[in-house]
């Protein structure tokens, strides 16, 4: 199991790959973003994508998946996430792309109130297949403390 202690700031991890599909595009724009260029390849064709895109919240949730994943087979002992500091869509995805992403924790430090979590700042970027960035965030993850007695630094 990872835990605070393991975590070394500057560390980098590389993971994923997902596959975006037209189906899953215009699936998850029905439900929560119904833009025409989300939906419609003729309407798509009219705006600078050229052709359906992801919504930028889809973006988010397949790169959000690919990092749930990442925690599972690194046994990470995470306790969710205060927020995003930053979010920006940098690049369009489109149907038929494949994703990956890339983490650099920037620092860490304990909680001085719950003496049992860590909180961490990392950069999130997710990738297409062509290594273009189309994703990149900067969010702060809350992490179980293996040893809550230890001093806080």
């Amino acid at each position: 199991m990872l835990y605070f202690e393991d975590i070394e700031v500057g560390s980098t991890q590389k993971y994923g790959n997902y596959d975006v599909t037209l189906e899953e595009v215009t699936q998850f724009a029905r439900m929560y973003d119904p833009q025409p260029f989300h939906l419609d390849q003729e309407a798509a064709a009219q705006t600078h994508f050229g052709r359906i895109s992801a919504s930028g919240w889809h973006t988010c949730s397949m790169t959000m998946r690919m990092m749930v994943d990442n925690m599972k087979v690194n046994k990470q002992a995470g306790l969710g996430s205060p927020g995003v500091d930053n979010l920006r869509w940098v690049k369009p995805v489109y149907p038929g792309d494949t994703l990956r992403v890339e983490t650099k924790i920037l620092e860490k430090r304990r909680s001085k109130s719950r003496r049992d979590m860590g909180i961490f700042k990392s950069r999130g970027r997710t990738f297409n297949q062509h290594d273009e960035i189309v994703l990149e965030m900067v969010s702060n993850g809350l992490i179980r403390v293996h040893d809550p007695e230890a001093p806080i630094e």
